[in-house]
């Protein structure tokens, strides 16, 4: 006997499972063709403001389970904000600076010894490459976790003009004699 049969259930064109292996990259890739993170903006252009600016992970692998809790709970954190009436922002970035990216370019090469064959421009420039490949994949990583985040605009610590901005400030905290050697 087949006990469904037997049960009195409501007919509805719901799914009963969520299906979310195929779902929800849809749902996701929906909310970029919507543009949904314009959207939020501008329903909420006069209201209250609430920015976050990300800090940023080195632009130097895969995401890792660190990365993803941290994202999410600032997706949260975004989402609550709007929900609760305020205009959102949310800036994301990458370091694209530092020893992270540099080992990682160095093993790519086959070594500490391989590397300092090389001009330090070219290393830079590696460094550069790699950092940029990753800041492309990463974004897409994040996506798929359904961050909503001003993707399009996001602060790449490589950027020139994020370069120069940091040592037009360097010079003016220098100029007010601000900083000391320890």
């Amino acid at each position: 006997m087949d006990y469904k049969d037997t049960l009195l259930l409501p007919t509805t064109s719901f799914a009963m499972r969520g299906n979310l292996i195929n779902n929800e990259p849809k749902r996701y890739a929906a909310w970029d063709a919507n543009k949904t993170y314009e959207k939020m903006k501008a329903n909420r252009k006069d209201a209250e403001s609430f920015t976050l600016h990300d800090g940023p992970p080195y632009a130097n692998g895969h995401i890792h389970i660190g990365h993803a809790l941290n994202k999410v709970l600032k997706d949260i954190i975004v989402k609550h904000n709007y929900f609760n009436g305020k205009s959102v922002r949310f800036t994301p970035g990458w370091d694209c600076h530092g020893l992270p990216i540099e080992q990682q370019v160095e093993k790519k090469l086959g070594g500490k010894k391989k590397k300092e064959l090389l001009e330090t421009a070219e290393i830079r420039k590696l460094c550069r490459t790699h950092a940029k490949k990753f800041v492309d994949i990463q974004r897409d990583e994040f996506k798929t976790l359904g961050i909503i985040a001003d993707w399009e605009n996001p602060y790449v610590t490589m950027d020139y003009k994020f370069e120069a901005n940091i040592y037009r400030t360097l010079c003016g905290v220098a100029k007010k004699r601000s900083s000391y050697r320890a």
